[in-house]
């Protein structure tokens, strides 16, 4: 698994978004590119930003059980598998925003390091390490611009 902390992996991640266009159509699934640039910044928001809700006791301790693993694991992702419902885009978005708003992510990300990362808490899964924040952030961005061709 690359390592998104590195500048040279996050670099080679926003060339490969900079590279999409609002023409650019998925290989499989349903998204639309700009749908799926929003999509991806859902993970980063959760970090980011209030927008979310910490799910409840029981959910997280579900989560925690039974997708975690799947999640921060380094086995890619099966195309078109289930969605969480936080990430799911219905609307059409601003290309561009989009594109701007998930490049900032990865480069806020890149430079807050791994150490930032490490024993950090995430909304859903509790307490990670940086490992497992890479997997996390790496796979999901690499699945969804592999599905879109880039």
């Amino acid at each position: 698994m690359k390592n998104i902390f590195d500048p040279n992996v996050t670099q080679e991640l926003i060339d490969r978004v900079n590279s999409l266009t609002p023409e650019t159509t998925p290989n499989w699934g349903k998204m639309s590119v700009d749908q799926m640039l929003a999509h991806c910044s859902v993970a980063y928001e959760m970090v980011y930003t209030d927008k979310h809700a910490k799910p409840n006791g029981l959910m997280r301790f579900l989560l925690k059980t039974f997708v975690k693993n799947g999640v921060v694991n380094e086995k890619p992702y099966p195309k078109n598998s289930r969605t969480a419902p936080a990430f799911i885009i219905t609307d059409h978005r601003d290309f561009d925003k989009e594109q701007k708003r998930l490049i900032a992510y990865l480069k806020k990300t890149q430079e807050y390091g791994a150490s930032y990362f490490d024993e950090k808490e995430s909304l859903s899964f509790g307490t990670m390490t940086s490992q497992e924040w890479n997997n996390l952030f790496y796979k999901h961005l690499d699945h969804h611009l592999t599905q879109f061709g880039v």
